[in-house]
This record gives C-alpha cells, structure tokens and sequence, in this order.
C-alpha cells in the first residue's frame, strides 16, 4: 500500500528578507521557521530544507541498514546515523555525507561497512537524491 506523506510551507516576501513557516501536516508535529539566513548562514533557532533532508536521509538510512542487518541474521542494537547535507549558495546541494556508527552483535567491521554501502545504496531517500553526491563512514560503536 503507498503513502503520502505532505508538508506545506507558507513564505511571505522576497528570498532574501522574507520568511516562511514549514508545517509538518500528516504526523502533526510541528510547524518550524524558515529563512534565506537560516539556509545559508546560522540557523538562528529556525531550520532549512537541507536540515530536513538531512532527517530524512538519516532516519531512512537507519531503517535500510537495520532491516539489511535483521535479515542476514545479525540485528542491530543500535544505530547511530549523522547525516551532514552540504548547500552552497549558488550551487545548492554539493554532497551528502552519512557516519554511521553500530552496535551489531557477530559482525566484523568489514561485514557492517558492507551493509551500510548497500544500505546507502538501496534506501529510498538515497535513490530520490541520486544526482548528489553521497558519502559514507560506517564504523562498529
């Protein structure tokens, strides 16, 4: 069964001075600030869309590795997934990078570096975001 997920955003003025309020509609969780500043220079307590693609990578990621671990019989513990997306103004999105650390029971460095690639790889939000480049750093806690 497919599901939509959907935030709306609500922006009043110019790029540069205006500002917008991001609504987290289907779970209800929120609605956050955002500005042209928060995107490009501090964040000032508001957010931007490469923060929000960054919880989306690092919560999608995590879902893909674990379940990758639970069926080749070595479930994880715990997960720990970073994800750092990089934006630079007149560009946009430049790379993407995930650290990843784990606590999975019977499995050797090589082995968990192996599935979190694959992980990375066959993840939804990476596929979404193919034309950027992503990185990886996986490593046993």
């Amino acid at each position: 069964m497919a599901t939509t997920r959907t935030a709306t955003t609500n922006w009043q003025g110019s790029l540069m001075e205006g500002s917008g309020r991001v609504e987290l509609q289907s779970s209800g969780l929120g609605t956050y600030d955002v500005t042209w500043a928060s995107r490009a220079e501090d964040p000032n307590g508001r957010t931007s869309p490469e923060e929000l693609i960054a919880a989306a990578h690092s919560s999608c990621f995590s879902m893909a590795l674990s379940n990758g671990l639970a069926k080749a019989g070595t479930p994880p513990e715990a997960l720990e997934t970073k994800a750092d997306v990089t934006f630079q103004p007149g560009e946009g999105i430049t790379g993407i990078h995930l650290t990843v650390r784990g606590t999975v029971p019977g499995m050797t460095a090589e082995q968990f570096a192996e599935a979190a690639e694959t992980a990375k790889t066959g993840c939804p939000v990476s596929k979404a975001l193919a034309g950027t480049t992503i990185t990886l750093d996986a490593s046993l806690a």
